[in-house]
């Protein structure tokens, strides 16, 4: 039988909540960044990772929604709706499991590990996203896994070269990012495919035809 939509019902109702939860992140880190830069005078871009500080530790939760320009924000944003849409086609629960061990995890290495400076910036989640990707496509052997890897990697396997160190640049945070992708991908791995093998047909079988 037919469904009627109701009458009021919008685009983004339709939107499956997941991909609701990508572009309101964004939505976030723009509205986080607008107010920083017209109303708080750039205040809150000090609250960053700083590394091994006490007083920089929060800043693993703050990171990734700091950015120092508009340009930084920009070059993190189309990289975070394709991947993390690619992610948050694996059903909720793992998106919001991914970016969470992401942030947690990628941060508090960049926090441990890292050199001195305030490091900010989503880049570490995007990294983080790309790793899940390829981990799963790794760790689990299927087929939606594979073909998402590979459409992450034709779109943006170019920013592996941000794992390379640059000045200026959090490439720690890209690292740890990227390995809490994978972490997270062997954490929240599906179950394996493996390819059955069909026995070898005996000539003392029944119906063994030549």
């Amino acid at each position: 039988m037919t469904e009627i939509e109701p009458a009021n019902s919008t685009l983004w109702s339709r939107i499956p909540p997941v991909f609701q939860a990508v572009v309101i992140f964004v939505v976030v880190i723009w509205v986080i960044e607008v107010l920083d830069s017209t109303v708080l005078g750039d205040r809150l871009q000090g609250n960053g990772i700083q590394p091994r500080r006490l007083d920089g530790l929060d800043g693993v939760l703050w990171a990734p929604f700091l950015h120092s320009t508009w340009q930084h924000l920009i070059s993190n944003t189309f990289p975070f709706l394709i991947l993390g849409g690619l992610v948050a086609l694996r059903g909720a629960r793992y998106w919001f499991m991914t970016v969470a061990i992401v942030i947690i995890l990628g941060g508090g290495f960049t926090w441990l590990l890292a050199g001195s400076g305030n490091h900010i910036g989503a880049s570490g989640v995007v990294f983080g996203l790309f790793g899940s990707l390829l981990g799963a496509a790794l760790f689990e052997r299927r087929l939606a896994a594979g073909a998402t890897a590979m459409v992450a990697i034709l779109l943006y396997g170019g920013i592996i070269g941000g794992l390379a160190p640059q000045p200026g640049i959090s490439w720690e945070g890209h690292l740890f990012g990227a390995l809490a992708g994978l972490v997270s991908a062997k954490a929240l791995a599906g179950p394996r495919q493996v390819a059955r093998v069909l026995p070898e047909p005996s000539l003392d079988d029944p119906y063994w035809e030549v």
